[in-house]
Order: structure tokens, then sequence, then C-alpha cells
């Protein structure tokens, strides 16, 4: 993957979580600055996702279970972490349905 395509998967990825997250509702406010997107649980957690260009990565700071780097994979057509394999969406949903109280799916 060269760094336009990069560039363009990561943030249509940032928007789709900013859109799912905002079309719960309820108890996260999901704000996207730049390449940063901030979810912020009412209860007070804080996770954050950003690109990072120069590994073509996806960083997630989660205040349930620390730092996580995901990588593109053509054969899953996903966001794959790089320590264990899990997805993106996966891993978010179920520390963000846990930390607020809410389910929440990303699609």
């Amino acid at each position: 993957m060269d760094n336009s395509q990069f560039e363009s998967l990561a943030d249509a990825t940032l928007l789709r979580l900013q859109a799912a997250i905002e079309a719960a509702g309820g108890k996260m406010d999901a704000e996207l600055v730049g390449s940063i997107l901030t979810i912020e649980i009412e209860s007070g957690g804080r996770f954050l996702l950003n690109k990072h260009g120069p590994n073509r990565q996806i960083w997630l700071s989660s205040p349930v279970s620390g730092a996580w780097h995901f990588a593109w994979s053509e054969d899953d057509q996903a966001w794959i972490s790089t320590r264990g394999g899990e997805r993106l969406e996966e891993l978010l949903g179920r520390e963000l349905s846990a930390a607020s109280g809410e389910a929440i799916h990303f699609g």
C-alpha cells in the first residue's frame, strides 16, 4: 500500500468510527480533529486513535488496555493488531461497550 492509499483508508476508517459513535449517542462523545479521533466516555475515560503515517498504521491509546498498533491486512480487509491479530473494530467496540455501559458495534 502506498502512502496515498494509506491516508485515504485511514481517514475513511476514522470518519466511520466517529459516525458510528455519534449515532450511538448516549454516554460517549467523539471528535475528529486533524488525524486524531478522541472518544470521551461520560464516566471520564478517554480513547485516542490516530494515523501513524511512517508505519502506515492506526494507533489506539486505550484507558482499558493501553497502546495498540493496527496495520491494514489486504487478506482480511481490516485493520489488524500487530500484537495478537485482533481487529480494530472488535477491540474498540468491546472496550467502549465495557467503559460506557452501552453496546456499540462497528459494522
